[in-house]
């Protein structure tokens, strides 16, 4: 038993390094002749957000390095490492969502936008499914810090890139209705987005997923308003709606967050010491 736990401690720490290292690649060689962002501006649409934006990866990959740290430390008797089956479903989440993230940059890098949607599409159920066990389970401190908090803003930016791969996928079929509606659909889109948001924040009291959700929502604001490299206030009506859209993630944020303060108070607490 204990040999299979270094075993998978082990693979952990393997796909961690592949996964950064791939995405390294993508930016510094830069895979097929192209970089992620100049694949991203082959699909133009109204719902991408400023590059400033995809900076959430060094976050998103510190936070990650953090828990494959932490994984390899002695577990307090509370933790979720101290228990052998939900120890296995954190690890083996970890590992499907390093390869779905290295199987999707080949497949976005080459082109492959219907491949890349059906690897999102997987890469983004997987977090679904550990987003609900972590907020189903009780935690010691340093479990939500080194796996909560990891996993939360990993979700809520991948929420965001899953619909940004969908529409990139529409785009790149040169559907009718998307190209001359394409205000119309953002907003619906952005619609839809907010609606999903605002409730897995609520379902699963999720303060850093909706966090991470609002930055990726500035950031489709920041390119609308952009003069360079934006649309210099072109559509008044998506920023109108993005706007209205962060002031209700905000509100989800902050009743999630009064939820779950009733909630430690009449049960103790939700974290162990």
């Amino acid at each position: 038993m204990k040999s299979s736990a270094t075993g998978s401690k082990i693979f952990v720490t393997i796909m961690y390094v592949v996964m950064v290292a791939v995405n390294a690649m993508a930016v510094l060689l830069p895979l097929n002749g192209v970089t992620t962002q100049e694949v991203s501006d082959s699909y133009p649409n109204l719902f991408a957000p400023a590059g400033v934006t995809f900076s959430i990866w060094s976050v998103i990959y510190t936070l990650l390095l953090l828990f494959v740290i932490y994984q390899w430390l002695p577990p307090k008797p509370k933790s979720l490492l101290a228990d052998p089956p939900i120890a296995r479903k954190i690890r083996g989440l970890f590992i499907l969502t390093s390869i779905c993230n290295s199987l999707w940059i080949f497949a976005w890098q080459y082109f492959y936008v219907g491949l890349s949607v059906i690897i999102m599409l997987v890469f983004l159920v997987s977090l679904i499914y550990g987003s609900v066990l972590l907020a189903r389970t009780k935690k010691t401190k340093l479990d939500y810090w080194l796996i909560r908090l990891p996993f939360s803003v990993y979700f809520g930016w991948i929420t965001i890139a899953t619909i940004a791969d969908i529409i990139a996928f529409f785009v790149d079929k040169k559907l009718a209705f998307i190209n001359d509606h394409q205000v119309g659909w953002t907003i619906a889109i952005l619609i839809v987005g907010l609606a999903i948001i605002v409730f897995t924040t609520w379902f699963n009291l999720d303060i850093a997923y909706g966090i991470t959700t609002i930055w990726g929502y500035a950031g489709i604001l920041i390119k609308h308003q952009a003069a360079t490299d934006g649309f210099n206030g072109k559509y008044p009506s998506i920023m109108t709606t993005v706007v209205v859209c962060l002031v209700v993630i905000a509100i989800a944020c902050v009743v999630a967050a009064f939820r779950l303060r009733g909630q430690r108070t009449r049960s103790g607490s939700f974290l162990e010491n």
